[in-house]
């Protein structure tokens, strides 16, 4: 069955092109390690809630862009492998291919799919 791994974050919005480098570079490893698609989703219509939102869940500043982005595994075998490896990969070795971001609000966590509709 398939896995998921979904992540969110704040971007400084000046650093998009940053962030889509550092992106290219990480998501090819994650493909080579097994993954079945890594989708990077720079936000574009995300409402302020009243209680709770996208922005409040990362903190997120006035000049900052709320990233939503999700990895695709054919199974979390696959998965837990993949990310072992790419712990071990000195290609994300934060000196390597440092994260434009502030990594401490980046909230992340694994999901198995219950439902799926294609057209």
């Amino acid at each position: 069955m398939a896995y998921v791994d979904g992540f969110l974050l704040a971007v400084p919005t000046a650093n998009k092109q940053k962030f889509l480098e550092h992106a290219r570079t990480g998501d090819s490893v994650f493909i080579e390690f097994g993954a079945l698609r890594v989708l990077e989703c720079w936000g574009d219509d995300v409402p302020h809630g009243q209680q709770t939102d996208f922005f409040r869940a990362v903190q997120a500043r006035d000049d900052e862009t709320v990233v939503f982005s999700w990895i695709e595994w054919p199974d979390k075998a696959t998965r837990d492998a993949g990310m072992q490896k790419m712990m071990d990969d000195p290609r994300m070795d934060p000196a390597h291919n440092p994260m434009p971001f502030d990594g401490k609000r980046l909230i992340y966590g694994g999901f198995v799919p219950l439902l799926e509709l294609q057209a």
